[in-house]
């Protein structure tokens, strides 16, 4: 097995690992970054079919006091559109009533979505990480403390690495890689029971070539009590040149195959819609609980952001040398995309003024 050696070791390629590679490079390190999974953005995926409105399968919202994420978006010339909601959703409290349509109340709040996917944002980031090693199909095994530096074991090489920074959820990183010496109980016991957000979500979504949600009598707003699909929202293109519907889909349905999945759904959109909804163009989903790159099996007993923001992953361990970040790390919009950069910006500012 190969050794290689770099200063800044990061393991994840999601939206924390490539927005800290990007700040590194004003540092002139070298950072290598190594990612469980064939592809990389973590929990942001965007699929796109051809003249088909993109559907956005993980990380998808922006609010204006999200400050970080919004400025990094402007510093990468990368532009966002205000989600259309309109004035009234359709509302069903349970099934064994009908479907309602209801005034929305009058609300300043805004959110927004990133222009053509929030996949956009992955690429960018990619596309400026010229001088950054990006190896994909690549897991972490275990780290071991030298008197110089981390080694990193992995499934393909062994990494000599000044400072490692995982930015995967907490639980994973605790479950699947094996430190040395051992962190305190009192860190692995928090990392074990940190909730990872988004990890029984399912997101699906139905591109079609009209928008009839848009109808004066209708609304591509829905919140369902019970039934497959919980909240859905009109998930056209920025321009509303191409459409789309997308959303939460119940997470108990995580069993059942696509097929059965996309039925039901289409079933609920058929009942307030009619039969203009069954003239879908493709239906695109992601069940988060099956990517094994995310989530621990047994997350689901842990009580939702348990733990997330906590003071301990402000902390650096293995002498000062590991780093342990994420959207799940950060106390200010956990979990949430302004989450993992604020992350990513904390370790960059500690790197910085150690180095300078």
């Amino acid at each position: 097995m190969t050794t290689k050696n770099t200063d800044v070791l990061i393991i994840g390629a999601g939206l924390t690992g490539l927005t800290l590679a990007y700040l590194l490079k004003s540092l002139n390190l070298k950072t290598t970054i190594i990612e469980a999974n064939t592809r990389v953005g973590g929990r942001i995926v965007t699929k796109r079919n051809t003249n088909e409105a993109p559907i956005d399968l993980g990380a998808t919202w922006l609010v204006p006091q999200q400050t970080n994420v919004l400025n990094l978006l402007k510093s990468l010339q990368i532009d966002v559109f205000e989600q259309f909601y309109g004035s009234t959703a359709i509302y069903q409290p349970d099934p064994s009533k009908q479907a309602q349509l209801v005034s929305l109340p009058n609300n300043d709040s805004v959110s927004y979505r990133i222009k053509n996917g929030t996949q956009t944002l992955i690429k960018t980031l990619t596309d400026q990480l010229d001088q950054t090693s990006v190896h994909t199909d690549t897991s972490a095994i275990s780290i071991q403390l030298k008197a110089e530096y981390l080694e990193v074991k992995t499934n393909k090489q062994t990494y000599h690495a000044t400072y490692v920074v995982s930015t995967l959820p907490p639980a994973l990183f605790n479950q699947n890689i094996s430190l040395t010496p051992e962190l305190p109980e009192i860190i692995t016991d928090t990392l074990s029971k940190t909730h990872t957000w988004m990890h029984n979500s399912i997101r699906v979504g139905f591109t079609y070539k009209t928008p009839f949600w848009k109808h004066p009598q209708s609304s591509g707003t829905i919140y369902a009590n019970s039934g497959p699909l919980q909240e859905f929202y009109d998930h056209s293109n920025a321009e509303q040149s191409v459409y789309a519907l997308s959303g939460f889909m119940s997470s108990n349905l995580s069993d059942l195959n696509k097929e059965q999945r996309k039925n039901l759904a289409l079933e609920q959109l058929q009942g307030y819609y009619g039969d203009q909804a069954l003239a879908y163009l493709n239906y695109e989903e992601c069940v988060w609980i099956d990517q094994k790159h995310t989530i621990k099996p047994d997350n689901n007993f842990l009580i939702t952001q348990q733990n997330n923001g906590h003071p301990l992953y402000q902390e650096r361990y293995l002498n000062e040398k590991l780093f342990i970040a994420g959207a799940e790390t950060s106390a200010v919009f956990s979990g949430k995309m302004e989450a993992a950069v604020s992350s990513a910006m904390h370790v960059f500012d500690s790197l910085k003024a150690e180095i300078n």
